[in-house]
């Protein structure tokens, strides 16, 4: 089952804000902001997803968070009544519009902290998806770093060996000494390197980042959308709890993130698709060999984007936006009112090679003033 999965994780006491009770929308005020973002998907250039465990709720794979997360409900010593496995969950309406927005050139990239499968399962592109967190269905070569697809969810978490052989002679003709590990990461492993370098480029590079179902309590994942505000872009945060970063956001939408994507799609006319069993490489798994590595070509060449843009380019500000306003200070043609920001601090500049340092905790939840008033804060 799904909760298997945080019962496999080491003890670790900072779990971040457990069981902050939702917010919804009421429906007038939902539509205008639908039609907001549907405004920014259109007139950004780059967009950016940022996506947690709440676009898989409607999988019955359980958040971690939510007032019924695993979590929340282990705290008060119970489990929670809906729990699909992970080999059973399917894509959810969210997982397969932004696998049509990718398509579609509206969205750009994805940088997802979940590791349930869903995003591969939609047929998402490597190319197009960071995990940062790993993989139930991806297997690691310790030695060469290749990635495999599995056809069936992993039974150890915490980068244990399985004891097979790494595959890379089918892929690049020559074989690696190496052996397969379980790709999902625990509390104290550092973020794959790739993964993180590609999500922290894309950030930087966007000029709208959208954050769905996550409260960004976990850093550096959660960090990373302010990365697009430093560089002058928009965040967006759709989620039902408050968040971290909801007093640096340009639009917040409090309600269920599939109904949301769903009303967007419809405002820019895309029709939402279906569920295929055929783009699922899990089933291609089950006979054949299937490379789930980011692309070197693609790294270099998302790096010359990046020092392209943001080289030499002194950060902003980050900055605050007032509490007050319906839609958080983006009126109808999309600009932000400037007379509506308070200076909140001053984003240090860090090297961007920096990031590949060894030492970048996973999952580190951030013990800051800000997220510990994170219950009292006013949801816009």
């Amino acid at each position: 089952m799904s909760c298997n999965y945080a019962e496999g994780l080491s003890p670790y006491e900072h779990k971040g804000i457990l069981g902050v009770p939702e917010k919804f929308e009421p429906i007038d005020k939902f539509n205008k902001k639908c039609d907001l973002l549907a405004q920014l998907l259109n007139q950004s250039k780059h967009v950016v997803i940022h996506t947690g465990a709440g676009i898989s709720t409607s999988a019955g794979i359980p958040d971690f968070r939510g007032p019924n997360g695993v979590w929340t409900l282990e705290k008060k010593g119970k489990k929670p009544s809906i729990n699909v496995s992970f080999a059973d969950a399917k894509p959810t309406k969210t997982h397969l519009i932004l696998k049509k927005l990718i398509e579609c050139k509206k969205v750009h990239y994805i940088v997802s902290q979940n590791i349930d499968g869903l995003h591969l399962k939609s047929g998402l592109a490597r190319k197009y998806l960071s995990e940062l967190h790993g993989n139930m269905f991806v297997d690691e070569c310790n030695l060469c770093k290749r990635q495999f697809v599995r056809s069936a969810p992993v039974e150890t978490v915490g980068k244990k060996c399985s004891g097979v052989p790494c595959a890379a002679d089918h892929v690049r003709g020559r074989p690696c000494r190496g052996r397969l590990f379980d790709g999902v990461l625990d509390w104290e492993h550092s973020l794959p390197e790739n993964d993180l370098l590609m999500a922290e480029w894309h950030s930087s590079i966007a000029d709208l980042s959208i954050c769905l179902g996550t409260t960004l309590q976990i850093i550096p994942s959660g960090n990373l959308p302010l990365e697009t505000i430093k560089y002058g872009g928009k965040l967006v945060i759709c989620n039902l709890q408050p968040t971290k970063h909801d007093n640096k956001a340009d639009l917040i939408i409090n309600y269920y993130v599939d109904e949301v994507l769903e009303r967007v799609m419809n405002i820019l006319g895309i029709q939402v698709p279906d569920y295929s069993e055929n783009d699922n490489p899990m089933k291609l798994a089950a006979c054949s060999i299937v490379d789930w590595t980011i692309a070197r070509k693609d790294v270099l060449a998302l790096e010359k984007i990046f020092k392209a843009k943001c080289k030499g380019v002194k950060k902003k500000r980050i900055l605050i936006k007032k509490r007050n306003s319906d839609v958080n200070g983006i009126s109808g043609d999309s600009n932000i009112d400037d007379k509506t920001k308070i200076i909140k601090l001053e984003a240090k500049d860090v090297p961007s090679d920096s990031v590949t340092e060894n030492g970048i905790e996973q999952i580190k939840v951030e013990n800051d003033a800000d997220e510990q008033n994170i219950s009292n804060h006013v949801v816009k």
